[in-house]
């Protein structure tokens, strides 16, 4: 299959420095591959309401809730690009996420089945120096990518605070040149023991959504 990137940027910033350090790894990619960037503030989504026990969900038409649903589904490698808001996501990227737990009960759409084994990166600039601090935000596209049963390539960090300071890591900007060019594992939860579980991608996975209840 030719690999698809779908870049979606989730800063309130335009050209912020997760956008620069995302553009300089999407640089070393093969002529081959193909890019989109979608940026998730021109392309606003409503607050997720979960509907699981009220009504059928129908596949969204026409709007931004669809386009996305479209563009993520079409992705081979999809690439979450949030700066580190308060140790997490961004708002707009959060938003997205809960967007899943919609998709995931579409119909026509088997969500679930369809993302497994596709590749989940993630980028984020923030201005701590201790890399620490972004565990969170690692631990959420980790989690979410375990639990589609996608692969997970990790997260490149920079550090960065006024426009243009991460072009100042060297080492995040080394880091880029050869991001993508790894070979992503299957991603599994922290409990997971990796000698005890297969390296493919589950027949059936469980029926809870994360996060709802």
């Amino acid at each position: 299959m030719t690999r698809h990137f779908l870049f979606l940027l989730g800063s309130s910033r335009d050209h912020g420095n997760t956008e620069l350090l995302a553009r300089r790894a999407a640089e070393q990619l093969p002529a081959g591959v193909t890019q989109r960037w979608i940026d998730l503030a021109e392309h606003p989504l409503p607050d997720f309401e979960d509907l699981r026990h009220d009504s059928d969900h129908v596949r969204p038409s026409g709007d931004h809730t669809a386009a996305l649903l479209d563009a993520t589904l079409a992705a081979t490698d999809l690439v979450i690009a949030s700066p580190l808001y308060w140790y997490s996501v961004s708002a707009s990227t959060k938003r997205y996420l809960d967007h899943w737990s919609g998709w995931l009960r579409t119909p026509g759409v088997d969500f679930k089945k369809t993302m497994a084994g596709r590749t989940l990166w993630g980028v984020t600039a923030f201005a701590h120096e201790e890399e620490e601090v972004a565990d969170p935000l690692v631990g959420t596209l980790n989690h979410s990518a375990a639990y589609l049963g996608m692969r997970f390539g990790g997260v490149l960090l920079g550090n960065g605070s006024k426009p243009g300071d991460v072009l100042n890591d060297s080492g995040a900007l080394a880091a880029a040149k050869t991001f993508f060019a790894q070979e992503p594992p299957l991603a599994r939860f922290p409990y997971e023991v990796p000698d005890a579980v297969p390296d493919e991608v589950p027949d059936e996975v469980p029926d809870a959504v994360p996060c709802e209840n």
